[in-house]
């Protein structure tokens, strides 16, 4: 995939005890990064989220290290795809399909709340399937850390069509806003598309104040209440919003046959079994991608000592890699900070560039063609 600031690989590791296994390589510049505050500061979020949350339904960091000129940050590769994507294929989810994969995110997004982290950022495009067709959460570029109960905060981000009234009309936000996208997400998986849309932006936001939510009737009482619960444009109306947080959904009765302790130890059978000849099987993503000779461009780049202070700390071990290493050579403990020019254990083989967000076109169900088409992610 390619962003704004840095590319998304496949890459496979060549040396260490975990030789040949498969990662996912997301590689930022630095030199557009430090150019606005914000994306810095949520460079640095990002980073310090993905190693202080471990969590079945949020991706894992393993690594993290650094050049002069670039960021390296080596997450599970997740070969099931974008839940995105397979949306696009199936055109709508089925009731029981969607309550499975709310179900997961419900847990991972509660699990964030009791941190202080507001996710923000909750779409299909940043929902990944592992291999066995389980939720994990990515992209945490956009949360917002030590949020507690009653504080709120008035950065303006997020996707137009899955934020929060109260993020657009910069009134101050809190993890409410979660439960917002979680509504906004659950329309769009049995409907197919997302619950406002407009030809423009500014008609978008216009649709997400003001206008109906409409309800097609083929879905289950229980569904439609839960929808529209979850999108009270009242954030203190909203499910979710008080002090239960997670629990308060998790008791609507769209749950009432989910057994959240088997949801946590990962016991449900997915409905969607990612087919995988291999793994580093990349047919769940965009083939205009994978068929890309993966190339990471020179590190050229000459920084100012102020500024490559600005990442320090930035690499990164996880705990479970140094106990294994302990475990192999009889070796002290270390902590799983290491100084940013000590290398990193092994080497990396760039095997694919993976598909970015959002760029899949959506395949409009027969009974929805009078809803708008689906806009571009912005």
């Amino acid at each position: 995939g390619k962003g704004g600031y840095g590319k998304v690989f496949q890459v496979r590791k060549t040396s260490g005890r975990d030789a040949n296994k498969y990662f996912a390589m997301k590689v930022l510049k630095k030199a557009s990064i430090v150019t606005n505050q914000k994306d810095t500061a949520h460079t640095r979020a990002e980073r310090n989220i993905l190693e202080a949350v471990k969590h079945p339904f949020i991706v894992e960091l393993v690594y993290a290290f650094q050049t002069d000129g670039k960021l390296y940050l080596i997450l599970e590769y997740l070969s099931g795809g974008e839940l995105f994507m397979h949306l696009e294929r199936e055109g709508i989810f089925l009731e029981d399909t969607t309550c499975f994969y709310l179900s997961e995110i419900i847990m991972a997004l509660g699990h964030l709340h009791k941190l202080g982290i507001i996710y923000r950022d909750l779409k299909p495009e940043n929902i990944l399937l592992d291999a066995q067709g389980h939720v994990k959460l990515t992209d945490f570029g956009l949360c917002k850390e030590h949020i507690q109960e009653g504080i709120v905060t008035h950065t303006f981000c997020g996707t137009i069509e899955y934020m929060a009234p109260e993020i657009l009309t910069r009134r101050g936000h809190g993890k409410a806003v979660d439960w917002w996208s979680l509504g906004a997400l659950m329309f769009d998986m049995l409907t197919g598309v997302p619950p406002f849309t407009a030809e423009d932006r500014k008609k978008t936001i216009e649709t997400i104040l003001k206008a109906k939510l409409n309800l097609p009737a083929y879905l289950t009482p229980e569904a439609r209440d839960l929808v529209r619960r979850l999108m009270k444009r009242q954030e203190s109306q909203r499910l979710g919003s008080g002090p239960e947080d997670a629990a308060a959904v998790q008791a609507h009765p769209f749950f009432k046959h989910v057994n959240w302790d088997d949801v946590l130890a990962r016991r449900l059978d997915p409905p969607i079994k990612p087919l995988l000849r291999s793994e580093d099987d990349v047919s769940q993503f965009d083939t205009r991608f994978t068929r890309q000779i993966p190339v990471d461009s020179p590190d050229e780049t000459t920084l100012s000592e102020s500024v490559n202070l600005i990442f320090q700390g930035f690499t990164y071990v996880a705990p479970s890699i140094l106990e294994e290493m302990q475990r192999a050579n009889r070796m002290p403990a270390r902590s799983p900070r290491r100084t940013p020019r000590q290398a990193h254990d092994g080497s990396y083989r760039l095997q694919y560039p993976l598909a970015p967000r959002g760029m899949y076109a959506r395949a409009t169900p027969p009974h929805l063609q009078a809803f708008p088409p689906r806009p571009s992610p912005q």
